[in-house]
């Protein structure tokens, strides 16, 4: 008797390990042979829409989680939710600012998004620090949605991105 291969599983062999990207002492997860697999990556899709059932909304992050969050939000028959770089939304915005590890960055989303009350999930594909994270629950929040859950492709555990998002329910398919 063979042993059925998981979502995590399947899904792993096509994150490809880059050193030394962006720079030097970093080991980028790339998800791009995951998007080039279409069964892999129907694999990865299944999970993640499995984390997000019972949203009313689906939030990506910019912008790979546009990338994994539109077809969840298809999927779930539930609206998708863009959070963008600053000055990329064309309406009105509520915006929030993170630190980066030199400077800072802000993160905006449009201010009629979401209902309030709205069960949201967010999604991305990779969690790290969870400064990017943490601020896009902050703007959900914001417009008076809850967060029900939050969800990742990759979660580096090193880098303690997790605590950062407490008490939210935090979720990640493949864990390094």
């Amino acid at each position: 008797m063979t042993d059925t291969p998981t979502h995590s599983d399947l899904v792993a062999q096509y994150i490809r390990a880059i050193p030394d990207f962006p720079e030097p002492g970093i080991l980028f997860r790339d998800i791009t042979p995951l998007l080039a697999e279409p069964e892999a990556f129907a694999h990865a899709l299944d999970w993640l829409t499995e984390q997000c059932d019972g949203a009313d909304a689906i939030v990506g992050i910019e912008s790979r989680g546009f990338i994994l969050g539109a077809p969840i939000a298809q999927r779930l028959n539930r609206p998708f939710v863009p959070v963008r770089k600053a000055g990329k939304l064309p309406a009105d915005t509520i915006a929030r600012s993170y630190d980066l590890e030199y400077g800072s960055a802000m993160i905006e989303i449009h201010a009629d998004a979401l209902n309030s009350g709205a069960r949201v999930a967010l999604v991305d594909d990779l969690l790290a620090t969870g400064g990017t994270a943490e601020a896009s629950v902050q703007l959900v929040l914001q417009t008076g949605a809850e967060i029900s859950a939050v969800t990742f492709l990759i979660e580096l555990a090193a880098l303690n991105g997790r605590e950062r998002l407490r008490p939210h329910e935090t979720t990640s398919l493949l864990i390094y």
